[in-house]
C-alpha cells in the first residue's frame, strides 16, 4: 500500500530546511535507515552533491543516512534498491526532464505503487501529480513529457497564494493560471499552502498542517477544503 508525504515547502519562514515537518519525517520513516534522495530539480542552480549534503545534514537530526541518487552508476537500480524515497524541490522542468532522461518514471512509480514511502517537497509533491502543468516554476529547459507519475488523481500547485487585495500588480494571480489550465484540461487541483501537505495512504488523501487547501475543478468555483480524501469536504 502506498504511502506518501506531500509537502508545499520544505522550509517555513525563519526555520532551517524541514524543521516543520521532522516530527512527522520521524514517524513516517521510522523503520527505514537510509533515505534515497532525488537531487535533480537543483534549487538556485546548485549542485547536485551539496543538495544532497543539505539533506543529509537535516536527516542526521532523526538519525537517518541520505544517499543521493545521482551516486549510482545506474540510476534505475538505485531506485529499484530503495528503502525509501524523498524528492527535493527547485525547478519542475529541470526534475522532470532528469526523470524522463534517465528513464527513471516508471521504476520510480513502480516502487511508490509498492508501497515504498515517498517525501516530496515542492517540485517533489508536483511531480506525483498526474501533470507538471500547474508548477509555478520558469520553462527553463524542455522535458520530454509534461506527464508526470499519476500517482494521485490530481495536480499540486505547491506554494500556493492567494491574491492579495489592494496590491498594485497587474500581473495574473495563481488562481487565474490554474483556470487558463482547465480550458485545456479535466484534472483537479490542489492549491497547496505553504505549511501544510497531504499524506496519502492507499488511495486515501488527508490533508494535514495549519492551512486549508484550494481545490480547483474545471467550470466551478473554487471551494475552501479541509480535507483531501475523495470526498472533498467543502468549508
Amino acid at each position: 500500500m502506498k504511502h506518501l508525504i506531500l509537502a508545499s515547502t520544505s522550509t517555513l519562514p525563519d526555520e532551517k530546511y524541514l524543521t516543520y515537518l521532522l516530527p512527522e519525517l520521524k514517524i513516517f520513516f521510522k523503520n527505514k535507515s537510509t533515505i534515497t534522495f532525488i537531487p535533480y530539480a537543483r534549487p538556485n542552480g546548485i549542485s547536485h552533491d551539496h543538495y544532497t549534503r543539505h539533506v543529509a545534514q537535516a536527516f542526521s537530526k532523526i538519525g537517518k543516512k541520505v544517499k543521493g541518487l545521482h551516486e549510482y552508476k545506474d540510476p534505475i537500480a538505485g531506485i529499484s534498491e530503495a528503502e525509501a524515497i524523498f524528492t527535493g524541490g527547485g525547478n519542475t522542468f529541470i526534475l522532470v526532464k532528469a526523470l524522463y532522461d534517465l528513464d527513471i518514471i516508471k521504476p520510480l512509480k513502480n516502487i511508490i505503487q509498492k508501497g515504498v514511502p515517498y517525501l516530496g517537497c515542492s517540485a517533489g509533491s508536483n511531480i506525483i501529480g498526474q501533470s507538471m502543468h500547474t508548477t509555478n516554476d520558469m520553462p527553463i529547459t524542455m522535458p520530454q513529457d509534461f506527464k508526470t507519475l499519476g500517482v494521485i488523481p490530481y495536480n499540486i500547485n505547491a506554494h500556493y497564494l492567494d491574491p492579495i487585495p489592494h496590491l498594485k500588480h497587474n500581473g495574473e494571480s495563481r488562481e487565474t493560471r490554474i483556470k487558463e489550465f482547465h480550458t485545456y484540461h479535466d484534472t483537479d487541483v490542489i492549491g497547496l499552502r505553504e505549511g501544510s501537505y497531504l499524506e496519502v495512504i492507499g488511495a486515501d488523501i488527508f490533508l494535514k498542517g495549519p492551512h486549508s487547501a484550494r481545490l480547483f475543478q474545471k467550470n466551478q468555483e473554487a471551494k475552501e477544503v479541509s480535507q483531501i480524501d475523495g470526498k472533498a469536504k467543502d468549508l
